[in-house]
Order: C-alpha cells, then structure tokens, then sequence
C-alpha cells in the first residue's frame, strides 16, 4: 500500500512537472508547440532505450552469463514491446496539449485537461463495468469542484473554439492511454516502445514546422528534460502503479496535479499561500480521499 501510494505520488509530481515546463517554454516562446513536442518524443524514446537496454539486455545477460543470446532475444521481440494504441493515444495527447495550451488561459486549460481525464476514464470504465459507487460519486464531484475553485479567478472565455477542441482531445488520449497502461505486463518496455513507435510523428511534426521552426537552447533544454525525466521516466512509473488502481482512483488523483503545480509555486517560486489555495486543496485532497480510501487492489 505505501510503495503503491509512493509510485502514485510520484507519477502525479511528474505531471505537474511537465504542466510548468510546457508552460514556461511555451508561453514565453522559447521554442515553437510542434519542434517542442518533436523533441520531447524523441528524447524520451532515446533515453527510454537507453535505461531499457540496460536494465532488460546489460543486467540480464550478465546475470544469465550469455550476453549475446540475451541481446538476440530482445532484438527479436521488439516488433511485440509497446502498443500501436498505445504510441498513437501518448502522441495525439502530446501534440493536442501543447497545441492548445499557449492559446487557453492557464486556468481554462487546465480546468478542461483534467475534467476531460476524469470523465474519459470514468465513461470507458462505466463501459467496461466499473460503475462509481455513491462515495466515488461523491469525492470526484468534490475534488472537481475544488479544482474549478483553485482555476476560477483565471477563467476567462476562451477566444479560440479549436484550442478548446484540441485541450479536450487532449484529456481524452491521455485518458485512454492511461486505461491502456492498467493492463501493461511491463511498465518499463511498453513505454519506452510506445515513445518510440511515436516517433514517425516528432519527423512528421518537423517537417511541418520547419520554415516556421521556433528554437533556443533554453526551449531544446526544457523539452529534453521533459521528454527523458517527466514524460518518459514518470509515464513509466504511472504505467507501473495504475494496475494497483481502481479507475475512479487514477482519473480523480490526476485533478491534483494542477494543486501540485501551485504547491510547488509556494515552495519554490515564494507563492503567497491563499485562502482559496486552501480551500481548493481541502476539496481536491479530500475528495481523492473519499475515493482512494480501501479503492486500491
């Protein structure tokens, strides 16, 4: 239970970590939505092999004391490591976020990201027979409503339809991709082989931007951070924790990320401690803990 409360702990700092990152290069254009999203593929599918390699083939074959058979095998099993689905859902997710968060108020954005998380992964499992109870009825709605508290006073009328679209669609893949991840035998290789059949897409992307490419050694730097350490070393561990989840705790948890962003505001940045902070926290923690309470396997 504690190792489980950890890994989820420790997935959702990984959220919020990417949340300020997109934020900080996006929106002070340090690089452009589409060479960002480019790089952070491939940076997390480069980094991911790596850490695969020598996790799964190095430690392996020298324990084992046949390197090179060990080698042969993984080669031979790539083809069968990660998902179509599952790159396809993390690289509409990445493309559709960064797309539209430079385009929505901070608050707006992160209001329509996560309630589209909650709810896609709480109708797929509806669907799939998980129906909520009255107490994870009751804590998902107070932990939303603590989420709407903390963004209201930077709501505003988004003045672009289509980045409102694209926020959705972008909550809805990553929904689904984390489903798809709570049936994952191997939370290390799925994701590394999902970055990397998503890879197609980082070229694709660059190809499009590419007279209109927006670059600094600031923004490569934030984008590679996030690709290696809060995308592809946190998705690992989200694909790790989420088959010890229900899915009414995985969708309501991820409403949290955006207390934790403000959090670490606090901590870092010299934030001023509010009264709404506190409030949005009481509803948001105390909702996930009507949910999460006895709802782990």
């Amino acid at each position: 239970m504690f190792r489980t409360a950890m890994l989820f702990l420790l997935s959702l700092l990984a959220f919020a970590g990417n949340s300020v990152i997109n934020r900080y290069a996006l929106l002070n254009q340090n690089i452009d939505p589409n060479t960002f999203v480019a790089v952070r593929i491939v940076s997390g599918a480069i980094a991911m092999l790596a850490i695969w390699y020598a996790v799964t083939v190095v430690i392996k074959s020298r324990q084992a004391k046949r390197q090179q058979p060990a080698v042969t095998e993984a080669i031979t099993k790539v083809a069968r490591r990660g998902t179509w689905w599952g790159a396809f859902t993390l690289a509409l997710y990445a493309v559709a976020f960064s797309l539209a968060y430079n385009q929505l108020e901070t608050g707006f954005g992160a209001l329509i990201l996560f309630a589209s998380v909650q709810l896609s992964m709480l109708a797929v499992g509806w669907l799939q027979g998980n129906k909520l109870t009255t107490k994870e009825a009751l804590g998902s709605s107070l932990a939303l409503a603590g989420l709407m508290y903390l963004v209201y006073p930077t709501l505003s009328v988004p003045s672009s339809l289509w980045a409102c679209v694209a926020m959705v669609t972008a909550g809805t893949a990553w929904g689904l991709y984390s489903l798809h991840g709570r049936g994952s035998a191997s939370p290390l290789t799925d994701t590394t082989f999902n970055f990397v059949r998503a890879t197609p897409v980082a070229a694709l992307l660059l190809i499009w931007q590419w007279g209109d490419m927006v670059i600094s050694t600031q923004g490569v730097v934030l984008a590679v951070f996030s690709g290696v350490v809060t995308s592809g070393l946190g998705y690992a561990i989200w694909y790790l924790v989420l088959p010890q989840l229900k899915v009414s705790t995985a969708a309501i948890g991820q409403l949290s990320v955006p207390l934790i962003a403000a959090a670490g505001g606090v901590l870092f940045a010299s934030e001023l401690i509010t009264q709404q902070l506190v409030v949005a926290a009481a509803l948001i923690v105390g909702g996930m803990l009507i949910v999460i309470r006895k709802s782990t396997k």
